[in-house]
């Protein structure tokens, strides 16, 4: 069966699909809302600049909220909107998935 773009797995796909992007929402899930260095420090191997890119694509997707607070320096918080929080059920059934075959594979 082709996929075009009105496909829903596609769509789902292009929006969180990018590897960093599942990263940065497993951590929001797990951490609540964070700072742009917690973000940075719990992601292994992302570089500022590609979290950046990636935070920014969430946030004009409707997926994370990016809260600035007028103070000097600048504090900047990033956190899920309701749309975002409704991936956790597919983020759930990843991590559920990964470990049974972590488990499989005798990689864990």
């Amino acid at each position: 069966m082709p996929c075009d773009k009105s496909c829903p797995i596609a769509h789902t796909v292009d929006l969180i699909g990018h590897k960093w992007k599942v990263l940065i929402l497993r951590n929001l899930f797990h951490n609540g809302t964070q700072r742009f260095g917690e973000i940075y420090k719990g992601i292994e191997g992302v570089s500022q600049k590609m979290l950046t890119q990636q935070l920014r694509q969430l946030e004009a997707d409707g997926i994370i909220y990016r809260k600035v607070y007028p103070e000097v320096p600048p504090k900047v918080e990033y956190s899920l909107t309701a749309l975002g929080s409704s991936l956790k059920p597919i983020l759930d059934e990843m991590n559920k998935w990964g470990t049974e075959h972590l488990k499989q594979n005798n990689l864990d």
